[in-house]
């Protein structure tokens, strides 16, 4: 629960600006062109993943040194005030090209904060966790994520309910920007009330602990990192495209309603968050590998399929074409962190993971709505997005075929 519920606020605020993206395109770009906007709003979005690796480096040294416990309410804190201050800036229309340069100085401490979560949040719940359901336990850090992107899109569906557009553009879009705020509190009350993890202790302990952890990882554990790297790459094209992209696309091009891509997203991270514990607990019986391509396999058999049924006109199959999507992506997320942990011993786990991951969420995760928006545009192709989504997965389904099972049980089993 600690560490679960600092992963829920964490992802809240990143999510909150991948479903406010279209207006705040046009709040703090001055363009005519709507796509423009758009692009450029994206491209902040982007932005904020290019310091991820840096604070995956940052907060993943602190971690593995005076740990984990201490180093996530930081975090959490960071992240919080980031947010709280988008939601206060001014627009283009009132300091000019000032507004968007704090706009990326803010993306900046948000993606800065965001690098030291995940592996943070996973090393604690794996450290804490009866080796035999471990899947079981870590996937609700993963779940975390989940909800918060849930209660981001949840807050911009109520804020859309009750606010018409012309006052969602006005103020009502900078609301859930200042929810931060009190949800900052309550998870930094609750991560500064954790124990640290029995597993860092008795390193201490012992006098384990590294000077230079990051040392250690790039001279010893640099396989790991690549592979968690590879691991990251088609979980975070998927997520940032699924769960931040779709309900822009449902608007954009499959001509629904703002409305309808928020009420997609909501009842798709529903499902979502009911499947990540299931698929967990699966691959401590059966083991991470099969999960994890199960997942892989379905999403290039699936993903442009999918997008093309969103495109019929019909909202009942293009919520379903959204949830279907969630499903199989779910069989990845239940999994991923614990085998990603696995490959670390305790010294280096929290700077090993986290560097791997945030490398890979750099280079693919953040960037992913602007890429398959440009895809879109050069080619005139709208399921374009589920072309992404394939490559992905074919690229992270050959390292998952290519590492060794992980998983405890399944390993010990005669």
């Amino acid at each position: 629960m600690g560490a679960s519920i600092g992963s829920v606020v964490e992802w809240f605020d990143v999510a909150l600006y991948g479903y406010l993206a279209v207006i705040i395109g046009e709040v703090f770009f001055h363009s005519e062109d709507p796509t423009s906007a758009l692009l450029s709003s994206f491209a902040v979005f982007a932005s904020a993943f290019l310091v991820r690796p840096l604070g995956g480096i940052f907060f993943g040294a602190v971690g593995d040194k005076i740990g984990r416990k201490n180093t996530l309410a930081a975090v959490i804190l960071t992240a919080s005030i980031a947010t709280f201050g988008i939601g206060l800036l001014p627009g283009f229309d009132t300091i000019g090209v000032a507004a968007p340069i704090l706009l990326v100085l803010f993306r900046l401490v948000q993606g800065f904060s965001a690098g030291g979560e995940m592996g943070g949040a996973s090393a604690f719940v794996a450290e804490y966790a009866p080796k035999e359901r471990r899947g079981f336990y870590v996937s609700f850090v993963e779940m975390g994520c989940i909800l918060g992107f849930l209660l981001g899109a949840s807050t911009v569906l109520v804020m859309n309910l009750i606010l018409s557009e012309a006052q969602m553009h006005d103020w009502g879009w900078r609301i859930p920007f200042l929810v931060a705020a009190p949800l900052g509190i309550v998870g930094l009350y609750i991560r500064s009330r954790l124990e640290e993890t029995p597993e860092f202790v008795a390193l201490q302990r012992a006098g384990q602990v590294k000077k230079n952890p990051l040392k250690e990882t790039i001279i010893h554990h640099w396989r790991a990192v690549l592979v968690v790297g590879g691991f990251a790459l088609f979980q975070n094209v998927a997520i940032y495209v699924v769960l931040t992209y779709v309900p822009t696309h449902l608007s954009v091009n499959a001509g629904f309603s703002a409305l309808t891509g928020s009420l997609s997203a909501v009842i798709m991270m529903l499902v979502l968050c009911a499947m990540i514990p299931l698929t967990g607990w699966l691959s401590d019986h059966i083991g991470r590998r099969k999960v994890l391509l199960a997942s892989c396999v379905s999403s290039v058999v699936l993903a442009v399929p999918l997008f093309l049924a969103m495109e019929v006109g019909n909202v009942a199959i293009a919520i379903a074409s959204h949830i279907i999507l969630g499903v199989s992506l779910s069989f990845f997320l239940g999994p991923v962190l614990a085998a990603a942990n696995e490959l670390f011993t305790t010294d280096v786990r929290y700077g090993g993971f986290s560097l791997g991951y945030n490398l890979s969420v750099s280079l693919f995760g953040g960037t992913a709505p602007f890429v398959v928006t440009l895809m879109i545009v050069q080619t005139g192709f709208t399921a374009s997005p589920g072309i992404y989504i394939a490559i992905a997965a074919i690229i992270t389904g050959t390292v998952v075929y290519r590492v060794k099972e992980s998983a405890p049980q399944v390993v010990e089993r005669p």
